[in-house]
């Protein structure tokens, strides 16, 4: 069979899918990516399109999402075109809706299109009315139009996938029954507790084990949808009351998720804020996937605060690994996570809040060690990609052969 995915990044969420069905040799896997920089590998044809254009400063300030959309999915289209010429035609499509996937349609019509929808943007109950924030209606509209391309996949696709039943949600009533939940996966052979790990930090000689006090922060941003900030503000309170305790923070000082600050990062700036001991707290960056591994598997505590928003696969991972977790009571978190089940719940704004759960992790391992293989346990059963992995490769057959349910 012939499989064709489209995602800006490469391999993005497809990576155990397009290597899985690339290891047999009848199938043609074929990557439609922006990304230029990460090479093709394990058989996958990867082909990359360069923009035609930016996004033009004069763009209605409404548009420049959904521009910057159209400008990828006409890249994306020009390049399918032309592999089109030269004979390639997939039995079954399935791309990322954030652009690249935009006009597919046109070009294979009568192929099947699977749409991954991420996020819808909502107003009210969600991520951009959390903590109490009220919408004006200039916000409403540009915030209804962020989601012209989204629409445009649900009108269009065949079927669409969301990871939770939370993100689900999110669409439009109309629209949810084509969409099937299906999570990508963790690795949880590699993804597991060992309690001989010697983590090293970065730069330094010191190396953390088990028996030291560690707490544990991962991010792809340091940002206020991840609860940064909050977590800073507790770092610093943590520090000062425990002077043996280590703090791990992975990540870049950057936005993925939510506003900037004008000539400034959140880290900057609760840095300048705040007090720590600098020699504790230790910014590890973004590390190579197996030492990222080690540093949720040496975490006394690991905290993991968002909005209302898209599940980090982190947090998962960091359940998988064994982690004690501190966590927000937030959806999709309490889809996922049982208060003192499989980890502790904790508004996310409660500072005070998240330091008690902490030290009660760190003072009391022995009787938080059934929460660590509970949540452990959750992943395992619910998430183990080896467990999922057949069942969405299943899935992209049936759609191809017109037979999914």
């Amino acid at each position: 069979m012939k499989f064709l995915f489209l995602h800006r990044n490469f391999p993005a969420q497809f990576k155990h899918m397009a290597l899985a069905l690339a290891k047999d040799k009848k199938n043609e896997v074929v990557f439609v990516t922006n990304n230029t920089e990460t090479k093709s590998f394990g058989g996958i044809k990867k082909y990359s399109y360069k923009l035609k254009r930016k996004v033009p400063n004069n763009c209605h300030r409404y548009l420049r999402f959904y521009e910057e959309s159209i400008i990828h999915g006409q890249s994306a289209a020009e390049l399918l075109i032309s592999l089109k010429q030269q004979g390639f035609k997939p039995d079954v499509i399935f791309g990322h809706s954030w652009g690249s996937s935009l006009f597919v349609k046109e070009i294979f019509p009568d192929v099947p299109y699977i749409a991954h929808i991420e996020w819808y943007y909502n107003p009210e109950n969600s991520d951009v009315d959390f903590g109490g924030k009220v919408l004006d209606v200039d916000e409403r509209a540009s915030l209804k139009t962020k989601n012209s391309h989204i629409l445009q996949d649900l009108v269009s696709c065949d079927w669409g996938v969301s990871p939770t039943q939370w993100q689900k949600s999110q669409v439009p009533e109309i629209f949810r029954d084509k969409i099937k939940v299906m999570h990508e996966g963790i690795d949880t052979d590699f993804c597991k507790p060992n309690d001989n790990v010697e983590f090293k930090v970065p730069n330094t000689d010191i190396v953390l084990t088990r028996k030291d006090e560690v707490v544990t922060y991962a991010t792809r941003g340091m940002e206020e949808y991840r609860g940064f900030p909050e977590f800073m503000k507790a770092a610093s309170e943590l520090l000062k009351q425990r002077p043996n305790l280590h703090i791990l923070v992975g990540g870049e000082d950057r936005v993925c998720y939510g506003k900037h600050l004008k000539d400034d990062t959140f880290k900057k700036k609760m840095l300048r804020e705040l007090e720590f001991d600098e020699s504790r707290l230790h910014f590890v960056g973004p590390l190579p996937y197996n030492e990222y591994v080690k540093l949720l598997q040496v975490s006394s505590a690991h905290v993991y605060l968002t909005y209302p928003f898209v599940l980090s696969w982190s947090f998962l991972e960091a359940m998988a690994a064994g982690c004690p977790i501190v966590a927000s009571d937030t959806a999709p978190v309490t889809e996922v996570m049982q208060d003192k089940f499989s980890g502790l719940l904790v508004d996310f704004y409660d500072i005070d809040g998240i330091v008690a759960k902490v030290n009660e992790l760190i003072d009391h391992k022995e009787k938080y060690q059934l929460l660590r293989e509970n949540a452990r346990d959750v992943i395992v059963k619910n998430y183990d990609l080896k467990m999922l992995l057949p069942k969405q490769i299943e899935f992209l057959k049936s759609v191809a052969n017109k037979t999914a349910k």
